[in-house]
């Protein structure tokens, strides 16, 4: 019962998001299925697994063994439900299902990669479903070419991922992690937490990408007395802009050289892959701390490196890396004065419920042939939302 309450209060919160996707401007007889043709469906999900932790919290539903607690719900109305966590190579399950799936549900904490090779095999593929936010893992120009309709529960853990941004900030200016490690290690040495440990107020925070999670951001960092600054493709209204006490820089690089702090919140896209490469972190200021939970493709992972290594970042946090989940030489695993974990941002419980409850949300309104929230649509009709383009 308290799951159901949990589930239904999930969606309510999502119904009130606002809209992201522009008008499409491509005929509809572009689209290969806007909507379930009838009939059962197959549909697979990709999650990570949760082992033993799965029995652990009724409302774990994000992995695995909980399959987003739509299981019993698709099945009851004669569809196949699969799901995996094996999506990697010519061999994994994933592949074995592609050819006759209509729908498949994928997040960004444990992403199917969705190639133009995977959508040129699967012939009978309908929809692309995301739980959570960023379909950056699949080909979104191969999904338009094909008439697929992407979409993703909008706004389903901005909260989860603004909270998760500014404790990392926290953890690089206070310098917590080596005190931790002391901690740990029965190790007592002031000194070497307290040469490089700041306070937050007074430093000038600045945020690449100024949507949804970013503004939750600035809000957040406004009672701390920062100095807060913006870069985006659109300014922020100007009542929010007067609210969070935010200033709009329209120049990326005028404003590296100004930061403290730099945050990335813009998506990843064509324009944004490899954004910050060695040319670009060298036109912010020496002694930088960055936070990125949005795409770690959006970084050059060795330029990062190299960076923290010669101390012109002096840390970096974050829970986004490229290829995921990373592999155990990745450089960033190594790199001195990080705070990097696996991608755990927004995928708390509070979240796990929100996205199941969009996903079941979107698949009741596609097997009945309504339209989803407008918000929720990433590619439609051949069009990509205006984020991607």
């Amino acid at each position: 019962m308290a799951m159901k309450r949990a589930v239904s209060s999930a969606v309510r919160s999502l119904a009130s998001s606002s809209s992201i996707f522009s008008t499409s401007l491509s005929s509809p007889a572009l689209a290969r299925h806007l909507h379930a043709t009838g009939g059962s469906k197959k549909i697979v999900g990709v999650f990570y697994k949760a082992n033993e932790y799965a029995s652990l919290n009724p409302n774990f539903v994000g992995c695995v063994e909980g399959a987003l607690g739509i299981r019993g719900w698709l099945e009851s109305q004669g569809h196949q439900y699969i799901v995996t966590d094996d999506k990697e190579g010519p061999d994994c399950e994933l592949e074995k299902h592609i050819p006759d799936l209509h729908v498949l549900i994928s997040t960004p904490f444990h992403p199917a990669y969705v190639t133009a090779e995977r959508i040129k095999k699967a012939k009978n593929l309908e929809l692309l479903l995301t739980a959570g936010i960023g379909s950056d893992h699949i080909d979104l120009n191969a999904a338009a070419a094909a008439g697929l309709t992407v979409a993703e529960v909008t706004g389903s853990n901005v909260v989860s991922v603004a909270e998760d941004e500014l404790m990392r900030i926290l953890i690089l200016v206070r310098n917590f992690v080596p005190g931790y490690h002391q901690a740990a290690n029965g190790e007592w040495n002031v000194a070497g937490i307290a040469h490089r440990a700041y306070d937050l107020q007074g430093k000038t925070i600045g945020t690449i990408g100024a949507g949804r999670i970013g503004r939750l951001l600035l809000q957040r960092l406004k009672p701390f007395n920062c100095n807060l600054l913006y870069h985006d493709r659109l300014k922020m209204d100007p009542e929010l802009e007067k609210q969070t006490g935010a200033k709009y820089e329209e120049d990326l690089d005028t404003l590296l050289p100004k930061c403290d702090v730099i945050v990335i919140n813009t998506p990843l896209t064509d324009k944004t892959r490899g954004l910050f490469d060695k040319n670009r972190i060298a036109k912010c200021k020496k002694g930088v701390l960055i936070v990125n939970n949005a795409r770690g493709a959006i970084m050059d992972t060795q330029a990062v490196a190299d960076a923290c290594s010669s101390g012109h970042i002096a840390g970096y946090s974050g829970d986004v890396w490229f290829p995921q989940p990373a592999p155990k030489d990745h450089p960033w695993r190594h790199m001195p004065n990080h705070a990097m974990t696996p991608h755990i941002s927004g995928t708390t419980i509070d979240a796990q419920l929100r996205y199941a409850a969009g996903v079941k949300d979107m698949l009741d309104r596609y097997f009945k042939g309504e339209e989803f929230p407008a918000q929720n649509y990433i590619v439609k009709e051949g069009q990509l939302a205006s984020q991607y383009r």
